[in-house]
């Protein structure tokens, strides 16, 4: 089971490596955040805390563009070149398949989101600054939500198109980030119905605030202790739900 999983992780991984639209989202995602410093001298106040917030604001938006396109294709272009078939004569389960295209595309994610905080990094100390953990721990709780992306986008693709799985992923990442909204419906609305509607989409559908910490980290006061852990803890189990989903949809398909 382990060199199965492992064999179609790397699979994925090489696959999205050589995708020409990962490397060019990771050189624009590097070349907003470094214009950051333009962005610094054009506007009044703390340089340093500016650079921080348009640069990492920079690697969020573009690190989840990758996560979305590299997310949506993989298991459609298995199923379209009819790949799949022959991957799964082998030894290899549908379980083991679904796990291993996702533990692809996480490595996939972790790669290109080491390669921007680095380059990143590099950039703070060039200008003056140390190195600062809460932007350490902004880039952990950033890979969480990469990875719930990833979850969400592998979901579609196992039953869905390309076109309409970027629809979907994009529009519960654009969700996922003003979930705050749900609690003011749950306070406005006054039938009980459509309150219950409210909340139940609030724990339906994924908060991703829950991980963007950037004015925290800007502003110095980056969160404790618990509240990461919570949020790492929401994490896994939100992932993991989404990948039991997919793979009980990925059960049911049949290939021809």
């Amino acid at each position: 089971m382990r060199t199965a999983v492992k064999g179609i992780a790397l699979n994925t991984f090489r696959e999205s490596a050589r995708n020409k639209v990962f490397y060019l989202l990771v050189f624009f995602g590097v070349l907003f955040a470094l214009s950051s410093k333009l962005v610094s001298f054009l506007t009044l106040g703390d340089a340093m805390k500016v650079l921080k917030d348009t640069g990492l604001a920079a690697i969020h938006f573009f690190s989840a563009l990758i996560a979305v396109f590299t997310g949506v294709n993989l298991v459609y272009k298995e199923i379209e070149k009819k790949t799949v078939l022959n991957i799964l004569s082998k030894p290899v389960s549908r379980d083991q398949f679904i796990f291993g295209k996702f533990l692809g595309l996480a490595l996939t994610m972790l790669v290109a989101l080491a390669v921007m905080a680095g380059i990143f990094f590099v950039f703070v100390a060039l200008n003056g600054g140390g190195f600062d953990p809460a932007i350490a721990l902004y880039f952990l709780m950033l890979l969480l939500e990469l990875l719930i992306i990833v979850a969400i986008s592998l979901l579609f693709s196992s039953f869905t198109t390309p076109i309409l799985s970027f629809i979907f992923t994009l529009s519960l990442y654009l969700i996922g980030h003003v979930m705050w909204t749900y609690n003011e419906f749950k306070v406005v609305l006054k039938a009980p119905l459509w309150r219950g509607f409210a909340r139940f989409l609030y724990y339906l559908l994924p908060n991703l605030a829950k991980f963007n910490i950037k004015n925290e980290v800007v502003l110095g006061t980056p969160p404790g202790a618990w509240t990461v852990l919570l949020s790492i803890l929401y994490a896994l189990a939100y992932i993991l739900a989404l990948l039991c989903l997919t793979i009980l949809i990925f059960r049911r398909r049949e290939f021809s």
